[in-house]
């Protein structure tokens, strides 16, 4: 099963189903997917941010809303499955190039340092290094020097997976992995195969006898 799919309150088949659909086509580990989604917004795809903004699966910020033709107004009044078409359109661009959980995170949070080194400063022409780490305390504790680093970063998201999970982000041959359970009423399973190989053997009788 993928990870926290119960934390999905609606439409929990199909967003599994539509889960799985994406995660082949940016050839990744679902349940990386997954736990990006849960670390953002807890799978809640009307969870508003006030200090920014942003809203959604993946916490899609105002001009990133803008840059996939929506508005973060238009994500959030669309259903959660509806809105993993925009999940998939904002990873479209890295397909086959995301190796690892980390690097979706890292897609996620702050796209221009991919590929930098470990002493690379989070910060753009419009947002300073001090505002961004003021707004993410969070990852900005290990040195508290207003500036968040690649390297810092990097020990915030290691330090965010639970330890009982780490093989799941390890694996990313699960891409086709079924991940919501079904009753299945399979009736050819439940025959008892010596009737089975009974009524095998009676056919091949009549058909040599013709």
């Amino acid at each position: 099963m993928l990870l926290y799919i119960e934390k999905v309150k609606e439409n929990q088949k199909a967003f599994a189903d539509k889960v799985i659909e994406i995660s082949k086509k940016l050839k990744i580990n679902p349940n990386w997917l997954m736990l990006v989604m849960y670390s953002e917004s807890g799978l809640d795809h009307r969870k508003p941010n006030p200090d920014g903004g942003a809203t959604g699966l993946i916490q899609f910020m105002p001009e990133t809303a803008a840059w996939l033709k929506t508005t973060t107004y238009a994500l959030k009044n669309m259903s959660n499955v509806q809105q993993l078409d925009y999940v998939y359109k904002y990873f479209k661009g890295f397909t086959g190039k995301i190796k690892s959980y980390f690097d979706l995170y890292l897609i996620t949070f702050f796209p221009a340092a991919v590929g930098k080194p470990n002493d690379f400063i989070f910060q753009t022409k419009t947002k300073s290094a001090a505002l961004i780490a003021a707004k993410n305390k969070g990852i900005d504790k290990w040195v508290k020097d207003g500036k968040i680093t690649l390297g810092e970063f990097k020990k915030y998201t290691n330090s965010t997976i639970p330890k009982d999970i780490i093989a799941k982000l390890n694996d990313n041959t699960t891409t086709t992995t079924p991940v919501v359970e079904e009753k299945k009423n399979n009736k050819l399973s439940k025959i008892n195969p010596i009737f089975l190989f009974g009524m095998i053997g009676l056919f091949i009788y009549f058909y040599k006898k013709k």
